[in-house]
């Protein structure tokens, strides 16, 4: 078991990181912000990634690595601060859980350059608002 207070931030980091590369699980004793009994989680870490600063009021807030893994125990993705995690322990177990697939973001088709009523059709489907509208008349081509 490794303490992160006993050890600087890059150690840390590069523990996790070995853990990706090696896809081994990582149990870690985590302190949730605002809480006093801190959790563990045995966890499968697939992303490590900076958080964004915000400014409010001239205070500088949030910020930090997040840690983006499956937990075991719910089964589902979780984030952690790397702030939150007092120990960890690598092990050698391999990954169990498959990280569910990024549905935010659906890339369009490329827009038909041939034909103006095939342009319109396909401006009308990227609109998931009036995808089934239809023109009720044949739309005349202005030249």
């Amino acid at each position: 078991m490794r303490h992160t207070r006993n050890q600087t931030t890059t150690q840390t980091l590069a523990d996790l990181y070995r853990a990706i590369d090696h896809q081994h699980a990582v149990t870690i004793t985590y302190l949730k912000p605002g809480e006093t009994e801190p959790t563990v989680r045995t966890v499968e870490i697939h992303e490590l990634r900076t958080a964004s600063l915000k400014v409010a009021n001239k205070r500088i807030t949030g910020g930090g690595i997040i840690v983006i893994a499956m937990c075991r125990l719910r089964g589902e993705a979780r984030e952690f601060r790397l702030s939150g995690i007092l120990s960890y322990t690598v092990h050698r177990t391999g990954y169990v859980l498959t990280m569910p697939e990024n549905t935010t973001y659906q890339p369009t088709a490329p827009a038909p350059t041939d034909d103006a009523q095939a342009l319109f059709l396909y401006e009308l489907s990227r609109d998931k608002d009036d995808a089934d509208y239809r023109p009720r008349k044949r739309l005349a081509l202005a030249a």
